[in-house]
């Protein structure tokens, strides 16, 4: 079974379908409906839903903006680093629940 991550945990993204759960949890955990959500970012309801979704292809502009505005940050490191490590330790664990 796939555990949704605590947005306060570090997630490694290996796909669009692994960053459309993680957004829909940061939004709901700020009670934004989606409409909200997107006009807050200034993007459509329809890119929003595409992203939670895991859906079509998104601009990393627009995804940038979409993660700033829901407080979340996008990072990158190289395979082997210990913060890509211990991202790559927890997101295994949440995956045997």
């Amino acid at each position: 079974m796939l555990r949704i991550p605590a947005t306060n945990d570090i997630l490694r993204i290996n796909s669009t379908a692994d960053l459309g759960p993680a957004i829909r949890a940061r939004r709901r955990e700020q009670s934004l409906r989606i409409d909200d959500a997107a006009s807050l970012s200034g993007v459509s309801v329809d890119l929003l839903s595409r992203l939670e979704n895991g859906k079509g292809s998104v601009r990393v502009d627009k995804l940038l903006t979409v993660l700033d505005s829901l407080g979340l940050a996008l990072m990158l490191g190289p395979k082997g680093h210990p913060a890509v490590e211990v991202a790559r330790e927890l997101g295994n664990e949440g995956s045997e629940q």
